[in-house]
């Protein structure tokens, strides 16, 4: 899954806009989020891991590893 593919089903989810988004991670962190920014880097597939992690925390949700029975060897 992408961070865009993330993001878009937390949005999604939450039923709330990117522009909703980067305003909520802006009032509740040290950075500036904007809305040309997250979608630039959505679109780019720049966006970090600490980003979608947040993002995720910030909506109330947590990322979790889950180790599967088959592992997939190149």
């Amino acid at each position: 899954m992408s961070g865009r593919e993330f993001v878009k089903i937390l949005l999604a989810k939450e039923c709330i806009t990117l522009k909703e988004l980067a305003r909520l991670a802006t009032e509740n962190s040290n950075k500036k989020y904007t809305l040309d920014g997250l979608s630039h880097k959505m679109r780019l597939g720049t966006l970090r891991f600490d980003d979608a992690e947040f993002f995720a925390k910030l909506l109330g949700y947590e990322i979790e590893l889950r180790k599967t029975e088959k592992n997939i060897q190149d």
